[in-house]
């Protein structure tokens, strides 16, 4: 049995991302064991996936050239890995992976991703899809691995639609008041089923859940492994771009994604959702200004996203 030892530390998105596609490689490979390390607080997003550990770690505790080398150390005697897969490629995995041989690391496309999001003369193209970075990482070691690009339903009985209004930056969230009018009108004909977290966004979402009848607020509610089984009973899920989109993924339901100053075409659509289920602002020439939707927005207006109209979701429906 090969042993492959796998590692990011970034956004909850960017790992829940992964575990497809570890979930493909190892049905791909029986001959293959994944060690993947990561924070603690991700673990349920690796649950019960066969031949993968799960290693959390509090990057507090390795800090620093030397406590990189502590954590290889560790890793190395605990493990004793075959192969290193850097599905990160920052300054921490790069020093990380230099403890170790046989390794292979991911390609941002950073380059590519500059031309996209530049503010003239953008190149707009389709990149990368980021599952497809990770699988050449695999690649790269000397395995096979052919993505199927296709959602599995984790639960057979499915009813009711989710609704995560909230983004961790203003140019991928839809304007709140826009967000409420999809859910009064929803909420006529549909159970709705409402996912945020912080104390603001439970403040919001319970105040809805109050207001409107079908509607039932679970932001600040549930576990990360209770989330993510309601997600997978429900019929549909609507996000921004933003991680519950690609918790749906994970546990395989359908997404109606709203995109705002971020583009699919950066690769970071929920792995096996459709371009048909996207709602954007297509003929915004400003588009796409930002991978993550970090940048304040330089006209000022966040017409990606005021310009949107709720009928343009409720189509998707």
């Amino acid at each position: 049995m090969k042993k492959i030892l796998a590692y990011r530390f970034s956004a909850f998105g960017d790992v829940a991302m992964i575990v497809p596609v570890l979930k493909e490689f190892l049905a791909q490979n029986p001959d293959t064991e994944i060690v993947f390390v990561s924070r603690k607080n991700f673990a349920d997003l690796f649950d019960g996936v066969e031949r993968l550990t799960f290693r959390g770690i509090n990057l507090d505790d390795y800090k620093g050239f030397f406590g990189l080398r502590k954590l290889a150390l560790e890793l190395k005697k605990e493990f004793q890995p075959d192969f290193v897969a850097d599905l990160h490629n920052v300054l921490r995995t790069k020093i990380l992976s230099f403890f170790f041989k046989k390794t292979a690391t991911l390609d941002k496309g950073r380059t590519e991703k500059k031309l996209l999001t530049r503010k003239e003369n953008k190149v707009k193209k389709p990149l990368k899809p980021t599952t497809e970075r990770y699988a050449d990482v695999f690649r790269k070691l000397g395995f096979k691995l052919k993505l199927s690009h296709q959602l599995f339903p984790k639960s057979q009985q499915k009813s009711g639609i989710g609704f995560a209004p909230f983004a961790q930056h203003a140019g991928k969230m839809l304007p709140i008041e826009k967000s409420l009018e999809l859910v009064k009108t929803l909420s006529k004909n549909h159970a709705i089923y409402l996912f945020g977290g912080g104390k603001k966004e439970v403040e919001i979402l319970s105040k809805w859940e109050q207001e409107l009848e079908n509607v039932t607020s679970l932001a600040g509610k549930l576990s990360l492994k209770e989330e993510l089984q309601k997600i997978s009973e429900l019929e549909l899920m609507i996000s921004m771009d933003s991680a519950n989109m690609h918790l749906a993924s994970l546990v395989g339901t359908r997404v109606v994604s709203v995109w705002g100053a971020t583009h699919y075409f950066a690769g970071f659509l929920g792995y096996g959702q459709s371009e048909k289920d996207i709602v954007e602002i297509a003929d915004l020439a400003c588009r796409p200004c930002s991978v993550f939707g970090i940048k304040p927005c330089y006209r000022g207006d966040y017409a990606c996203l005021n310009q949107i109209e709720i009928s343009q979701i409720l189509k998707k429906i």
